[in-house]
């Protein structure tokens, strides 16, 4: 790690050989110009075609190249957190590798950070993607996400975002949740902005996500919900639970005393059973899971174990 660098630019990557010259150039004019010792962070998360050699051919004449190779496809989470465990800056940028986001957006994001914010968002105003399957979902993901979680941005699925490193630090990734880092940062306590920024049309390969990542998304939602409500307290989420429970079977207890007092048989209510196990089996399975989602996090945060793990690193060296 360089202690003297002040940007770090990380780029998740899953087979974009094309457009990673491209990418690695726009960035060069970008960041050259900004007149701030910087390095490009390239995170190969496991790609199957030929991206791990294009970036270590290109790290032959870019030194401040540093290329991360993961041992098989972990996932966005995983590769951006190898990236900002061994990026080095003071100010973190993340951006994807398929030239969508626009690198001269970045110095707009690294200024926001210099007045004073912590984490800078970025907003893609004018999206180049399908209208159906992309932007109308993608609206309504946002505005569910920032209904539960509190934090209110336009655009949480935009990868162009700046951080000041000790918030990084300060963050665990697990799952999926490289999408809710926002809220991640909330909880830590801070400062959030969001500004617009461009976006292209994809030029080269295709997206790499599907229908099942709504599904991801939903389930990560939940997730960040109790971390951002109940993670120091989660008794008052399963304590809600469990009076609401008891109230309830204490009320159906009631009215089924009063009728057998009537004389009514009240043996042969399946109904009422089957709603019953319901009720209780419902409980049951969501507090099952949000121990669990606990019980992983004191998993990896006691053993300091990373949700990756790393084949190759290297930094990058001027041929000679």
């Amino acid at each position: 790690m360089n202690s003297n660098v002040a940007l770090s630019v990380v780029v998740p990557i899953y087979n974009e050989e094309e457009s990673l010259p491209f990418l690695v150039n726009q960035l060069l004019e970008v960041l050259q110009p900004m007149e701030e010792t910087f390095e490009l962070v390239l995170v190969n998360d496991g790609s199957s075609d030929n991206s791990a050699e294009v970036i270590r051919k290109l790290s032959f004449d870019i030194p401040e190249l540093v290329g991360v190779l993961l041992r098989k496809n972990y996932g966005q989470t995983a590769a951006m957190a190898a990236g900002f465990d061994i990026s080095s800056g003071e100010i973190v940028v993340t951006l994807d590798g398929d030239l969508q986001n626009d690198p001269a957006d970045i110095p707009l994001l690294v200024n926001k950070i210099r007045d004073g914010f912590d984490l800078v968002s970025g907003w893609r105003y004018r999206r180049q993607d399908a209208a159906i399957s992309r932007k109308l979902p993608s609206k309504i993901a946002n505005r569910l996400i920032g209904k539960v979680t509190g934090v209110r941005l336009n655009d949480y699925g935009c990868s162009l975002k700046a951080y000041r490193k000790e918030v990084l630090t300060d963050m665990r990734l697990y799952g999926e949740l490289h999408r809710f880092l926002p809220v991640l940062a909330n909880i830590e306590g801070a400062r959030i902005t969001e500004v617009k920024v461009n976006h292209r049309a994809r030029q080269f390969g295709s997206s790499k996500y599907g229908i099942d990542r709504t599904f991801r998304v939903l389930m990560d939602l939940l997730t960040v919900w109790f971390m951002n409500r109940f993670l120091t307290r989660p008794m008052y989420v399963f304590g809600f639970g469990g009076i609401l429970a008891i109230i309830g079977s204490f009320i159906t207890s009631l009215y089924l005393l009063i009728i057998k007092l009537l004389g009514e048989d009240i043996g042969n209510r399946p109904l009422l059973i089957f709603a019953l196990l319901l009720a209780v089996t419902g409980v049951q399975l969501f507090g099952f899971g949000l121990l669990g989602e606990l019980q992983i996090r004191t998993y990896h945060e006691s053993q300091n174990r990373p949700i990756y793990r790393i084949r190759d690193t290297f930094r990058g060296r001027l041929e000679t």
